[in-house]
C-alpha cells in the first residue's frame, strides 16, 4: 500500500496512483456509478466507483460495490485508486476512482445526532459533532490563536509556567471552589486560577511570566458563557507603573493573536460563519467606569446593580458605544473601586479607586487585569478590610515578606475569546469537551 495522502494535498499531486483515508460523510449508490464523499481532517474528496451489479460479469468489482452500498455515515477507511483532475467535480477539482477499500471500523447505521440536532443533545455525541468541517476549524482557529499568544510571549523573553491545579487551602473563600478528599484526611482544593503562583513568580525573580492552563470554578451558572473547568490564559510582569502596562501588553497580544487568525484562517471563517475577522487598531478605546454608567445611563439603561459595576446590558451598551463612536469592538474599562475587586488589586493614593480594568470584546467581559499590590503591610490590612483572616493567606504573604518588585497581570478566558470571535451563542460550541453543572461527560 501506498503513503497514505492528506485529502488537502490532493490538488496539488498529479494524476495518478493515491491512497486517501478518512470517514464516509455521504453515499450515492446510483445504478451504473457510487460516489463516496470521504472527509479527513484536512477536507473531503469524492470517490468514485462504477457498479457492477451482476456476480458473474465481474467478482472483484461485483464485491467492490456490495462494499460501497454497505457503507454506513462515519465508517471510517481506507482507499487506494486513481488521482482525476476534472474542473466539472465541485468538491475541489479532484475525485479518486476506488481500486481498492478496506474498511477500518464500520459505523452503526443509525446516527444519534442529525444537522437539526438541540446544543444538548450534540453535546451528549461531541466526538460526531465534531467531526463538522465548521467544529474542526474551531480547533485550528483555537491553536493558532494559542500559538500566535506563545509566540509573541516567547519573542519577548517571557517564561511559561504551569502551576498546580491541587491547593491546600482556598485562594479567597470558600466560594466557588471545588474541595476533594486529599492524602491523609486533608482536603484539597481546585485553583480557580493560577493567581497567587504567578504572583509568586514575581518575588522568585522570573520577571515576566504566562501560562495558558485549565482553571475550575464551582459556580452554579447556566449562563452561555460559563463552565464549571476552562482553559485560562495568564500573564503577569513585572516593573510596571500601572496597570496600563499590563493592559499595553494586552492589546499587542490580541492584535498579534487575531492576525494570524485573519491570516491563517480568514477566508474560512468568512466561508462557513460569515464572519470577517477585524483586526483591532491600537491602542484600544479606555473607559473610566464612572463615566462608562454615565454613557450607559445617557443611552436610556438603568443598571440593576447596587456594587457599582457594569451588568451584562451595561456591558453591552457601552461596547455599542464604542463601536458606534471608535469603530472598535474592544474597551478597557478601568478604574474599578476597591468593594468590587480582590483584596490583592493595588490602589491609587489619590483616588482610593483600584488601579485594574476589564476587557470588553464584542459587548461581553474577557478579562480582569490589575496592577497588585505588592507591599505586604498594605495587603495585610486589605485583606482584613475584606473579611479575611490573614493567617489562612500566610502562605501567600509569605511571597511577600521577602521582596516583591511592582507588578502586574490579567487573566482571561479562552473560550469566550473563541465564542466571541466567531460570533457562537455559547461557548459550548467552542469547547472541547464543556463541562457545566450537569454535565459530566463525554
Amino acid at each position: 500500500m501506498s503513503e497514505r495522502v492528506l485529502i488537502n494535498q490532493l490538488q496539488t499531486l498529479p494524476d495518478g496512483p493515491v491512497t486517501v483515508s478518512g470517514w464516509v460523510e455521504t453515499v450515492r449508490d446510483q445504478k451504473k456509478v457510487q460516489f463516496v464523499i470521504l472527509r479527513d481532517e484536512t477536507g473531503a474528496v469524492q470517490l468514485v466507483n462504477p457498479a457492477t451489479r451482476e456476480p458473474d460479469e465481474d467478482a472483484a468489482s461485483f464485491a467492490l460495490t456490495e462494499t460501497v452500498s454497505g457503507l454506513a455515515t462515519g465508517t471510517f477507511l481506507t482507499v487506494t485508486g486513481a488521482l482525476t483532475h476534472d474542473e466539472r467535480v465541485k468538491l475541489g477539482g479532484v475525485e479518486v476512482r476506488v481500486a481498492t477499500l478496506t474498511v477500518a471500523a464500520a459505523a452503526d447505521p443509525e446516527t444519534p445526532i442529525a444537522a437539526d440536532s438541540g446544543l444538548d443533545k450534540r453535546m451528549d455525541w461531541r466526538f460526531l459533532d465534531l467531526r463538522q468541517r465548521r467544529n474542526n476549524l474551531i480547533f485550528r482557529i483555537q491553536t493558532t490563536l494559542e500559538h500566535a499568544m506563545r509566540t509573541y510571549w516567547v519573542e519577548r523573553d517571557y517564561i511559561e509556567i504551569h502551576s498546580p491545579k491541587l491547593m491546600a487551602s482556598p485562594s479567597e473563600s470558600n466560594a466557588e471552589l471545588f474541595s476533594l478528599d486529599y492524602f491523609e484526611d486533608k482536603t484539597a482544593y481546585l485553583a480557580q486560577s493560577p493567581q497567587f503562583f504567578k504572583q509568586m513568580a514575581q518575588s522568585a525573580g522570573f520577571g515576566k511570566v504566562f501560562e495558558i492552563a485549565p482553571a475550575f470554578r464551582a459556580d452554579p451558572s447556566f449562563t452561555s458563557r460559563h463552565a464549571t473547568e476552562f482553559t485560562s490564559i495568564d500573564a503577569e510582569i513585572s516593573w510596571i507603573d500601572s496597570h496600563d502596562d499590563v493592559a499595553r501588553m494586552q492589546e499587542e497580544l490580541l492584535r498579534t493573536a487575531i492576525q494570524a487568525v485573519k491570516d491563517t484562517h480568514g477566508a474560512e471563517i468568512e466561508e462557513l460563519f460569515g464572519i470577517e475577522v477585524v483586526v483591532p487598531a491600537l491602542p484600544f478605546p479606555r473607559i473610566p467606569l464612572a463615566e462608562a454608567r454615565e454613557i450607559v445611563a445617557a443611552r436610556g439603561y438603568v443598571i440593576p446593580r447596587t456594587d457599582g459595576d457594569l451588568d451584562p446590558e451595561g456591558e453591552r451598551q457601552i461596547s455599542a458605544h464604542v463601536q458606534e463612536t471608535y469603530g472598535h469592538q474592544f474597551v478597557f474599562i478601568t478604574d474599578y473601586p476597591r468593594e468590587i475587586r480582590p483584596f490583592y488589586h493595588m490602589r491609587d493614593a489619590e483616588t482610593g479607586l483600584t488601579k485594574s480594568y476589564d476587557l470588553l470584546f464584542r459587548g461581553v467581559e474577557i478579562t480582569t487585569g490589575a496592577q497588585r499590590e505588592h507591599r505586604v503591610d498594605v495587603l495585610v490590612e486589605q485583606a482584613r478590610e475584606k473579611g479575611l483572616d490573614p493567617a489562612h493567606l500566610d502562605f501567600y504573604l509569605d511571597f511577600f515578606r521577602y521582596g516583591a518588585p511592582p507588578h502586574g497581570g490579567f487573566g482571561m478566558g479562552l473560550a469566550r475569546v473563541l465564542m466571541l470571535l466567531l460570533g457562537e451563542s455559547s461557548i459550548r460550541e467552542v469547547t472541547f469537551l464543556f463541562r457545566g453543572p450537569t454535565r459530566l461527560a463525554p
